[in-house]
């Protein structure tokens, strides 16, 4: 057991912590995007189908970097 072997632990911890933030990111930001478009959409109903179109977008990319951070935190652990 040399010192490379000593620090696998802590990067187990990083990558859980790492995956647990960026699901509970793009979790609070999804959420927030999704009631502000459905009060956008209560205001103006006449104007849903554009609302729901500009709202996908970044719902789609928040879902995305989500991914991308679990990826490569499970690299990291797959790594070690």
């Amino acid at each position: 057991m040399g010192e490379a072997a000593s620090f696998v632990p802590f990067a187990y911890v990083g990558a859980a912590l790492g995956i647990g933030m960026a699901v509970i990111g793009a979790g609070l930001g999804i959420g927030r995007l999704a009631a502000a478009s459905a009060e956008a959409i209560a205001r103006q109903p006449a104007a849903a189908a554009q609302i729901t179109g500009a709202t996908n977008l970044p719902l789609f990319l928040l879902e995305g970097a989500a991914i991308i951070a679990e990826v490569f935190c499970l690299l990291i652990v797959l790594m070690k």
